[in-house]
Parts: structure tokens; sequence; C-alpha cells
């Protein structure tokens, strides 16, 4: 891990580990699912591996997106105290109820405007959705499969448009975000598939690897990085599932893999 100063970027992506990812766009930093333990256990959960960067080397952070607060692969106790640091934290309603300030909750489809650091107006996140699990799996009061997660778009005036999964299983769920939103430049997909023997038989509860090059197809983006799919043992398929399925599905030009903490440039 290092704990050098990650420098800013005009229009980049790196993740970090596990499903963090930094994102640097119009002037913004913007950190997704902050996790900044080190390896060990967390209750039912294992982690295997710390981020490739320490929070102290982000610098200051714009926005935190949480896709959901109820899991420590997602939100961790360091990522909890990180995020209560930013400005702005966008998650869910619930979870934003459980946050408290500075988190905002948005409902499936809603957006916030966040002032651009660039001058050149704002950053429009809108919250799009998830299932956390598989289709036919029993859902709660609230009608989630596992838990309520968010997914999210960022867009702006001269800016790539990006689609970040969150802990989603679903290709039904992103044929409607691509039914609704149909211009995504870049897609950060969670995969990994994410099995826990007690929940759903053993089901994904994230994209495997398949299903992650499958909603690249429906999506249609310029590019895919992947996230979610290391630092947990949890986590059933690694990048070489990722890289041989988009292979077998002949779209292996749309998936970047770089090291963790290293910068994937985006270009509109």
């Amino acid at each position: 891990m290092t704990t050098t100063r990650l420098p800013r970027q005009e229009c980049a992506i790196t993740v970090l580990g596990g499903p963090t990812a930094v994102i640097d766009i119009g002037g913004l930093r913007i950190v997704s699912d902050p996790t900044f333990d080190e390896a060990g256990p967390h209750g039912y959960l294992t982690k295997t591996a710390g981020p490739a960067v320490a929070e102290d080397a982000l610098g200051a952070i714009d926005l935190v997106l949480v896709s959901h607060d109820g899991h420590p692969d997602n939100f961790d106790e360091r990522g909890r105290v990180f995020a209560r640091t930013a400005p702005l934290v966008i998650t869910g309603p619930l979870s934003a109820a459980r946050l408290g300030p500075p988190a905002i909750g948005l409902a499936g489809w809603n957006s916030y405007r966040v002032l651009r650091g660039d001058g050149a107006g704002h950053l429009i996140v809108q919250a799009v959705p998830a299932v956390h699990g598989p289709e036919d799996g029993d859902r709660d009061a609230d009608g989630n499969v596992n838990c309520e997660v968010t997914g999210f778009v960022l867009s702006g005036p001269g800016l790539p448009t990006i689609y970040i999964s969150g802990d989603n299983a679903s290709i039904r769920t992103v044929a409607e975000i691509s039914r609704r939103l149909p211009d995504i430049d870049v897609a950060l997909l969670h995969a990994g598939a994410a099995r826990v023997p007690a929940k759903f038989g053993g089901r994904p509860l994230t994209f495997d690897s398949r299903r992650a090059a499958a909603a690249a197809a429906v999506l249609d983006p310029d590019l895919v990085i992947p996230a979610h799919y290391d630092g947990w043992a949890h986590f059933s398929e690694g990048l070489a599932d990722l890289e041989l399925a988009f292979h077998e599905a002949g779209l292996s030009s749309l998936l970047r893999t770089a090291p963790q903490g290293t910068w994937t440039p985006l270009h509109r």
C-alpha cells in the first residue's frame, strides 16, 4: 500500500482494490464504495488484501458514493470514517437515513447536481437500480433482494457518461438502465461473482464474469473498468475469469485493466 499522494487527473479512474475506485472528472475527486481496512476478518466475511493507496494519500475529496452501507466489503470501518470527512456522500435513501449527514439519499432515477471544480457547471449524479442477488431471490419489506443497493450514472457537458453498477447481479436491470440512459461511455462494473453459502443457495450476489460481459454488450460503452473482483475471500472469480469471458464474448477491446492505483484515462 502506498501513502504517496495520488496526483489529480483531468479525467480518469483508478481502482484501489475491492470495489473502491477514485474518479477524477470535471475538476472533482470522487471516491466510490470506500474500503480502506487492512486484511482480516469482518464478521462472516474475510478481507484478504488492503487497498493499493491509503485514504490519507487521496487529498481533498469532493464526493463519496456509497452503493450500500450494510456490507463491509463495500463500506468497511475506515471507509466509514473516511466518508464522514467528505463534504458530501450520495447513497440510497435507507443508507442515508442510517448514515446521517453529510449523506443524502437518492431513490432510483432521481438526480443530484454537484458544482464542478473546473468552472463548467454541474456534474449530474443519477441514482439507478441494482439487484444484489438473483432475480428470484426473496425480497425484503422495501422490495430489495438482499438489501438496498444503488448504482450511479455520472454525466455533464463535455464529460464522459459513467455508469457505476454497485453490487448488481441483474442483466434485466442493466437493460432498463440502457433503455433509459442509452449513451453510457464508461462502465465501472462490480464483478467477482460474490457468493455467501447462506444467501440464495450460494448463487452470485454480483456479476459473474459472463454476466459482466453481457452487461457490457447491453450497455455498449467505449470501455469497461472492472472492480470488486479481488481483496475478499467470498469473491469467487478474479481478473483472469473476466478477461476470458470478455475474450469469449468478442469484447476484449472494451476491457481496461491496470495495476491497482494506476490511472485509466477517460475520453469523451
